[in-house]
């Protein structure tokens, strides 16, 4: 459905624009309560569409390094995103006016079994 908007003849800025309004939102949807659940394998998939979409917006040939797209299109990779996204979630439920919401994920070490939590 995307595709041929990416393949088209759109500005890289539009395309961008596109990729951060739509795409990452579809990528990153509920991530910041599930990404911590991952596995491996999920997160490394979720990254590789990113790279993917990336690559077509730019038109890269295949020896172009995926950093270096991103890096040039000032786009973070999935997991630092997830993170910021997560931490402004929290914040604006501990600013604000509802009690029941302060402190709903408080900061721990680790949990017991040693996954990240979701704020982490």
């Amino acid at each position: 459905m995307v595709r041929p908007i990416l393949r088209s003849h759109l500005p890289p800025r539009a395309k961008v624009a596109l990729y951060k309004g739509y795409i990452r939102s579809r990528l990153t949807y509920i991530a910041p309560a599930r990404y911590a659940l991952c596995s491996t394998s999920q997160s490394k998939r979720t990254q590789a569409q990113k790279n993917i979409t990336l690559r077509m917006i730019v038109g890269a040939g295949r020896y172009v390094l995926n950093d270096i797209i991103a890096r040039d299109l000032r786009i973070e990779p999935v997991e630092e995103f997830i993170q910021h996204l997560a931490g402004r979630k929290y914040d604006f439920a501990d600013q604000g006016p509802h009690e029941f919401l302060r402190n709903i994920a408080p900061m721990h070490g680790r949990s017991p079994n040693g996954r990240p939590l979701s704020r982490e």
